[in-house]
């Protein structure tokens, strides 16, 4: 997506943070998000079955939007999804970094939707000022708290909508699981110790990023001050139980080990072996080789509809 610098992203290869995301932000770490890129469209492509059910109930409330803006897009995969959902509509995928938008270009190419998904690279929310005409739905993935001050930012967002126009904002929901609570190796309750950690570093990435702005997270309040009509909130889940696919496991692997890399300072040394053995592909207990590995997350949408 498009941040201010601060070097997320939520994937979150940067970010491990309590969100999954699938989109990408700037922040206050230095990423590749050419190295970054084909985690995040792993990640997405695994979470399709949960944003085909966000999509079916956006459509309830913006039918046949005209214009759809992804807003921090990353890599494209979701902005794909959407021009699959929406057929009549254009879609716009912005994001601050161009590798990223290059291969959204190119997916879109391969999937036949070149002639509707256009790219923008910029920093939001400025650069929603180089769009065309105004939004019918405007979706922010896991973007919005990468920003500083995210109540300007939502108002930003609200001036680009057209009349009627839909605000979609995904943030919060609940932590990831993969893994039982007592492993078999190493003190029961692993992650849940981990979601601990995480929130520790939210909080401080938050308040590194310029211009930060405390805001208590009442999202649906966080849209009525930007001037929309709170329309709903939703929560989806994806559930893929065990026995999971390569590819989930795949994704499980790559999250523990962002994990293990980025919260090295926060977790003590009982809990950074029991990471080391779940990572170890040569070891029963890992992650690799588990019969019991699942994945189990929960996002949240809010709404806001434009009414004047």
């Amino acid at each position: 997506m498009a941040h201010q610098p601060r070097g997320h992203h939520d994937h979150e290869g940067a970010h491990p943070g309590r969100h999954d995301h699938h989109g990408h932000g700037h922040g206050h770490t230095d990423i590749d998000w050419a190295v970054m890129a084909p985690l995040l469209e792993a990640q997405a492509e695994l979470f399709a079955p949960l944003y085909g059910k966000v999509m079916a109930w956006l459509g309830e409330q913006a039918p046949e939007p005209g214009l759809v803006v992804d807003a921090g897009s990353g890599p494209g995969v979701i902005s794909g999804l959407f021009a699959e959902a929406f057929p009549s509509a254009r879609v716009v995928a912005v994001d601050g970094s161009e590798p990223l938008l290059e291969r959204a270009r190119a997916r879109a190419a391969r999937l036949g939707l070149a002639d509707r998904l256009g790219t923008l690279t910029g920093e939001l929310p400025d650069v929603l000022d180089e769009l065309e005409y105004p939004a019918d739905l405007l979706w922010a993935g896991n973007s919005l708290h990468h920003l500083g001050d995210q109540r300007a930012a939502l108002a930003a967002f609200a001036e680009r909508l057209a009349p009627g126009g839909t605000l979609a904002l995904l943030e919060g929901g609940l932590p990831a699981r993969f893994l039982p609570r007592d492993l078999g190796i190493g003190r029961p309750g692993l992650q849940a110790r981990l979601d601990v950690v995480q929130e520790d570093w939210f909080a401080r990435m938050r308040a590194e990023l310029p211009g930060s702005v405390a805001e208590t997270e009442d999202w649906p309040a966080l849209l009525a001050s930007a001037g929309l009509k709170p329309s709903g909130t939703r929560s989806f889940l994806l559930d893929l139980p065990a026995p999971v696919s390569d590819p989930a496991r795949a994704y499980v692997a790559a999250d523990l080990n962002r994990l293990r890399e980025s919260l090295e300072s926060g977790v003590d040394d009982e809990d950074r072996a029991t990471l080391d053995r779940l990572l170890d592909p040569e070891d029963e207990a890992s992650v690799h080789r588990r019969s019991d590995l699942f994945v189990l997350k929960a996002y949240t949408v809010y709404t806001g509809v434009r009414t004047g």
